[in-house]
């Protein structure tokens, strides 16, 4: 056999031992920074427990908003971010701080509040609308105000809706996307939440939604894609750039995706996996605007 012939055939056969989870890495640790959102509804357990089986990694999770979560990829502190703010990802992108950026899956956006509903804003279909009926009525408005992917998404519904919010009626919590709900559940304010965490929580709160997302054929703009991106190895060479790519791989696999497909949390499906396609995808590898 030729010596290149021979090389390829290595390099095949290492690749398919890792597709069938034969080889172990020996103790290795994968450090992620994610989203509250995904961590709360127990999703990322659930996937780092077969991602670690197959390849005997020890799986970090850091969960922060998207905001701080980037923020930490920035600083060489994780291998790899799974967030959900298209926007904040491509700035991450332009900055050269990250590479290989992929679609994942997604779910939606809900406005939630208090049964009696003060700003009358139940069954609207738009959030544009429901924003200034509830600025109108001054009813309590919760924000998480932490930069995260909610956070962020829920300021530019404001923008959208033509209001900018003030106290005392809109307050923010500064914490995560489980904690501000429990909180604005005992205030008795509206809050906007990802469907996922409010599901998983939804047994623990007085709290109901009032304006739906796409998913349940509400508001477009309440759609929620989620992003998996590795630190970029020019600008951290020390981070486990290889886990990362094999922990990518693994989230838009045929398995990482089953894995999202078939996840329940009290009999309802919380994300809907979007990875796996016919035809290429290559706007989700770049900065949306790129060509421009």
């Amino acid at each position: 056999m030729r010596p290149m012939k021979r090389v390829v055939v290595l390099v095949i056969g290492l690749w398919s031992l890792l597709a069938l989870g034969q080889v172990a890495w020996g103790g290795e640790e994968l450090v992620i920074s994610t989203t509250t959102s995904v961590y709360d509804t127990g999703l990322l357990d659930r996937l780092n427990a077969a991602f670690g089986e197959r390849f005997g990694v020890m799986v970090k999770v850091i969960a922060v908003g998207t905001g701080a979560a980037l923020r930490l990829a920035r600083e060489g502190n994780v291998d790899l971010v799974l967030v959900h703010a298209r926007a904040a990802e491509d700035e991450f992108l332009r900055g050269g701080w990250g590479i290989n950026r992929r679609d994942v899956m997604y779910n939606d956006f809900v406005l939630v509040g208090p049964p009696d509903d003060p700003a009358g804003v139940g069954g609207l279909k738009s959030v544009a609308e429901a924003f200034r009926r509830i600025a109108e009525s001054r009813a309590r408005f919760l924000s998480r105000g932490d930069d995260s992917g909610t956070h962020k998404r829920e300021l530019s519904l404001w923008e959208v809706a033509g209001v900018t919010p003030d106290a005392p009626w809109y307050m923010e919590s500064g914490k995560g996307q489980g904690d501000n709900l429990v909180q604005a559940s005992l205030m008795g304010a509206y809050t906007l939440t990802d469907r996922g965490t409010f599901i998983s929580l939804q047994e623990r709160l007085e709290l109901l939604v009032l304006v739906e997302g796409p998913l349940n054929g509400g508001d477009p703009l309440l759609m929620n894609p989620y992003g998996v991106i590795a630190v970029n190895p020019a600008v951290y060479p020390n981070r486990n750039y290889i886990m990362a790519m094999a922990y990518i791989g693994f989230l838009t696999s045929p398995e990482g995706q089953h894995i999202i497909e078939e996840f329940r949390v009290n009999g309802e499906r919380l994300f809907v996996p979007m990875a796996l396609s016919r035809e290429p995808r290559f706007e989700q590898y770049v900065p949306q605007d790129w060509r421009r």
